[in-house]
């Protein structure tokens, strides 16, 4: 079966949304042998509760079974998302009921206090304690404990420290050689070690001994920085990481050891805007270099109007030139939020040591190579970007229907409907919105909490995006990361969709995700067939967004001077 393109997008080509919705009535054939049956206990009432309804005696009808709605993604290779909407009505019109409880207290030390008599629980004994738990017991407490006396003793255990001899508090750690010679810390407990060094209960003064201190995690090399003026205090790095999964290498704009930033809710608008000043600028300076444009001598952070100045030249170069013609002709941007580790080790999200993000410009093609002894393998292959795929897309979208898809896209967005069809409630999916960009809820989430910002005009990538449009863009991820926290998200995966550089196709648009990891969404079976499950109805997650945007005055920030 064939299915036309304008069937795979839940954005009809009139500029509405298409929502599929199953009513199922069904009977199921009994073909059970025997029974099982057995008394599982009492009520509050001392009833007796049995099993009897898990073994019909005849075949079940189901004459009005659950709606389920099916929303096929705008973007057809992203799959398709089902809501059910017993789950969904309980939620409806009712913001206050989604979001994630803040997670309690947990103090080891505080709870052995009040088990044993007062007075005996001697901080050595303490220690002791905590050395004789298992060691999935060490990674729980290490990754949920709140007590930093907890964290300092588990620290210990970790790896060897030097210490200050007036104050006795940390100051170094021991080095010491791995098998290839290389330096490394002198760990005791690696898996502990990484999961206290993200644990943001930790004292400060051993997160700076352990991972944030310039050169703690490696001999990367530190090729940017981003200072503001003044206040509100923000200070980034930029560094090079070397033999990356990118071949040309990738950048991440770390926030340094001055300004220490675990949570988002530490996270000021200047901080965001300095680690995408330094994205900014890495693409353009090194396109620029491509284009053997010449560039400003001073080895210091370029300012918002030279970035400016940079881009149009480059735009002036760019425009126009054929595909082939560009080395490099597209990026990659990610940030990976937050950090968590089962007591079993699996890590449940990509380590933070600090808020960062990553990026990278990427090649056109991967290099050609012709074995001697395989005559007819091929010359290279165009390189991945998730980017390509919104502009095969679009491209065969107006080839089917005749219409510029994000046209289309954004009509729907603003004539969007309650899905589950009902009047008096919430209907708006848009967050957020100025001029130049959107914070949005894609009407088919592909993580249960999933927001996405998007540029409003023709801008498709960072080359095309002016001085005004950037600021928005940083504005609205920071506004999109710190409402979803709001919430309780506490693991969070961005990700750019962006157009090549030399691409002529001027519908396409600059896109964010924003992928939360809820604690009941692990992924699974569906998931792998890109079917994903959401609890709610996009209206009433929109719905949510504002309130707690408006709860937190996300809306008042005001953009910092660069130093």
């Amino acid at each position: 079966m064939t299915i036309p393109i304008e069937h795979q997008t839940c954005v009809h080509p009139d500029g509405r949304f298409i929502v599929g919705t199953h009513r199922p009535v069904y009977t199921v054939a009994n073909l059970r042998a025997s029974d099982h049956r057995f008394e599982l206990g009492r009520d509050d009432t001392q009833q007796t509760v049995d099993n009897d309804d898990n073994f019909p005696h005849k075949n079940i009808q189901i004459p009005d079974g659950e709606p389920v709605f099916e929303i096929r993604n705008p973007f057809p290779f992203k799959g398709t998302t089902y809501i059910l909407s017993s789950w969904a009505d309980r939620r409806a019109r009712q913001a206050e009921t989604i979001g994630i409880p803040a997670p309690p207290e947990a103090s080891f030390s505080r709870t052995m206090e009040k088990w044993m008599p007062a007075g005996k629980m001697t901080a050595p004994k303490m220690t002791g304690l905590i050395l004789l738990l298992p060691d999935p017991l060490k990674l729980a407490l290490a990754s949920t404990g709140t007590d930093p006396a907890d964290l300092e003793i588990l620290a210990a255990l970790s790896c060897d420290f030097i210490n200050d001899k007036v104050t006795g508090r940390p100051i170094g750690l021991v080095y010491e050689r791995d098998r290839d010679g290389r330096r490394r810390p002198a760990w005791k407990n690696r898996e502990l070690f990484e999961t206290l060094a993200n644990n943001p209960h930790l004292p400060d003064d051993y997160k700076l001994t352990m991972v944030l201190k310039p050169g703690v995690q490696g001999n990367s090399e530190i090729v940017g920085e981003y200072l503001s003026a003044g206040e509100p205090h923000t200070h980034v790095f930029e560094y090079l990481r070397r033999n990356s999964y990118v071949p040309w290498g990738h950048y991440a704009a770390n926030m340094a050891h001055d300004a220490i930033r675990y949570r988002l809710a530490d996270l000021m608008l200047a901080d965001t805007i300095g680690m995408r000043h330094l994205y900014y600028q890495r693409v353009y300076v090194q396109v620029s270099r491509e284009l053997g444009m010449e560039l400003p001598v001073s080895p210091r952070t370029l300012s918002t109007a030279a970035i400016e100045d940079l881009r149009l030249k480059i735009m002036g170069r760019v425009r126009g030139r054929k595909p082939g013609m560009l080395r490099f002709n597209g990026t990659l941007w990610g940030w990976n939020y937050g950090f968590d580790r089962s007591p079993s080790s699996y890590r449940l999200h990509a380590s933070h040591q600090q808020i960062h993000q990553q990026y990278a410009l990427l090649a056109e093609k991967t290099t050609a190579r012709k074995p001697p002894d395989l005559p007819h393998a091929n010359n290279g292959c165009f390189s991945y970007a998730c980017g390509d795929l919104v502009t095969g897309f679009i491209a065969e979208y107006r080839r089917a229907t005749g219409k510029n898809f994000f046209d289309c896209y954004f009509k729907a967005i603003y004539a969007n409907q309650r899905t589950d069809g009902r009047t008096g409630g919430p209907t708006s999916l848009v967050v957020f919105e100025d001029e130049h960009i959107m914070l949005f809820v894609p009407k088919a989430q592909t993580s249960q909490w999933e927001l996405q910002v998007i540029t409003k005009s023709p801008v498709g990538n960072i080359l095309e995006s002016d001085t005004q449009a950037r600021q928005s863009l940083d504005r609205a991820i920071w506004m999109g990361m710190r409402v979803l926290e709001a919430l309780g998200a506490k693991m969070i995966t961005a990700i750019e969709y962006s157009k090549r550089f030399d691409s002529g196709d001027g519908d396409q648009r600059l896109l964010y995700a924003l992928l939360p990891r809820l604690p009941e969404s692990p992924g699974a079976f569906s998931e792998a067939q890109l079917r994903w499950i959401n609890g709610h109805y996009p209206e009433d997650f929109a719905w949510a967004c504002r309130e707690k945007m408006a709860e937190h005055s996300l809306n008042s920030e005001e953009v910092p001077e660069m130093s």
